[in-house]
């Protein structure tokens, strides 16, 4: 009898995925699953957790899945292929953005601009880079534009008024004179690469010119798998690419 009420609970609680019902909901912010076991892992998000810890790292994880996604760092396993390219990933959500490059679909739109992007995170970094209050103020006149080019245009309408070079104090007729004139102040460079010799303000400067010279590119795109001797250089193919 136990048996058959209990046969009939999980057909029950089977059924609940197919007909959309989500009868446990969190009393801490109001979101709902099929299972009380799936409740129960949720609750741990405010709870503050972390049962699941990684056995070659000192990170550890709210749920199992969140673990066994986060070994895959260690272990270089990449179950998720590519079918149309060969390329593997260690993570579906990877793959996912990846094919995007294959489809073309760009489903992260820029509300001030239109520009779109393959990845969420690209679209993030573009607002910021470009339409971010703090890059796009006038310094003569405080006004904010929508864009770079916007800005770079406009500041070719400030033709005669007059600006001071902070480091030298030298004035000059206008902004775009000002920014000429700033690319000619010398720059003590005391560190100098032993094969070109080439010089740089600071020692972490040369480190990653140096790179130039070995071939060493460290820094990977998950999505297309260029590699960059910069982390910055990976991050601007990113925004450019749509990736991110």
């Amino acid at each position: 009898m136990s048996g058959g009420t209990s046969r009939s609970s999980l057909l029950r609680s089977h059924q609940h995925l197919h007909d959309g019902v989500r009868l446990f909901q969190c009393d801490q912010c109001g979101k709902s699953f099929h299972r009380a076991h799936a409740l129960k892992l949720h609750q741990r998000v405010h709870t503050g957790e972390r049962g699941y810890c990684c056995p070659y790292c000192t990170k550890s994880f709210s749920i199992p899945g969140n673990l066994s996604r986060h070994l895959r760092i260690h272990t270089g396993e990449k179950p998720y292929k590519c079918e149309t390219c060969g390329k593997s990933f260690n993570q579906a959500n990877t793959l996912k953005s990846h094919m995007r490059i294959h489809t073309g679909v760009r489903p992260f739109t820029c509300e001030t601009c239109g520009k779109c992007f393959i990845q969420k995170s690209s679209l993030m970094m573009h607002q910021k880079a470009t339409h971010s209050v703090d890059t796009l103020a006038c310094v003569a006149c405080g006004i904010v534009m929508p864009c770079v080019d916007s800005l770079r245009k406009h500041l070719h309408t400030h033709t005669d008024i007059p600006c001071t070079c902070e480091p030298c104090g030298v004035q000059l007729s206008s902004i775009t004179k000002l920014q000429a004139h700033q690319q000619h102040h010398s720059v003590d460079r005391p560190h100098s690469c032993s094969t070109c010799g080439k010089s740089f303000t600071s020692s972490s400067y040369l480190k990653v010119h140096l790179k130039s010279h070995s071939g060493e590119k460290p820094f990977s795109c998950d999505i297309c798998g260029h590699r960059f001797t910069q982390h910055s250089s990976l991050k601007s193919h990113q925004v450019g690419s749509g990736y991110g």
